[in-house]
């Protein structure tokens, strides 16, 4: 695979044997940004955890001290509260004809569904088309709530959902370039904060393998936090 210039020359900015505290790759990140375009920063965790297990399936929901840069336009599904969903701020509000009309039109044009629990039957139906998409609504994730306000504002913030892959992987999008470098390190510091309370109690030795963060198309930083390992 053919490594482009800026890569290459960013990636000489970077000790890969240098543990960096959040603070350092706050700074660095920004130096290492390789597009043009304000790119996204993520973290991503190696964790020695078996998904397979259900106290080790590592997932939660976080609101971001500054969001993450990417607004999301909600579709709020209720049957009761639609005011309060609009009030809120939710771009697309409605019961059964909204779905009918992602059955009918296939139309997606939003980014998460928020829904009251009495809508949850109807939705259940829907589950072959919004399962696989990732668009199910889920109490787990504060997506199903008869406080569909207070659900729609917390997104509307910057709350951001995780769950670890099949191979124990976590990657999760926190900032934008853009940000000041105490927004990034805000951010970092939260996520990582919630990553560590998830350990579970079954895993012994090290729990976070891996953490690295990194802009759009730029080099791993790898970084170093309270209770990392």
């Amino acid at each position: 695979m053919k490594i482009g210039k800026k890569y290459v020359n960013a990636s000489k900015l970077v000790d890969a044997n240098k543990l960096y505290t959040i603070e350092e790759a706050a700074t660095l990140l920004k130096k290492t940004s390789t597009t043009k375009f304000d790119s996204t920063i993520d973290v991503s965790f190696s964790l020695n955890v078996n998904p397979t297990l259900a106290d080790q399936l590592i997932r939660g929901t976080l609101v971001l001290p500054h969001g993450n840069g990417k607004t999301k336009k909600i579709l709020a599904i209720t049957g009761t509260k639609a005011e309060e969903a609009k009030a809120a701020g939710a771009d697309f509000v409605g019961g059964k004809d909204m779905l009918e009309k992602i059955q009918k039109e296939n139309w997606f044009g939003f980014d998460v569904i928020v829904a009251t629990p009495d809508m949850m039957g109807e939705l259940g139906k829907m589950g072959r088309v919004l399962g696989p998409k990732g668009l199910m609504p889920n109490p787990k994730s504060g997506t199903v709530s008869m406080q569909i306000g207070q659900a729609i504002t917390e997104i509307k913030k910057g709350k951001i959902s995780y769950r670890v892959d099949k191979d124990g992987n976590l990657n999760v999008s926190v900032a934008r370039c853009s940000f000041s470098d105490a927004a990034i390190v805000d951010n970092v510091k939260a996520l990582c904060a919630a990553v560590v309370k998830s350990r579970p109690s079954s895993v012994k030795g090290v729990y976070i393998r891996n953490a690295v963060v990194h802009t759009t198309m730029g080099p791993g930083i790898h970084i170093t936090f309270d209770g990392r390992n």
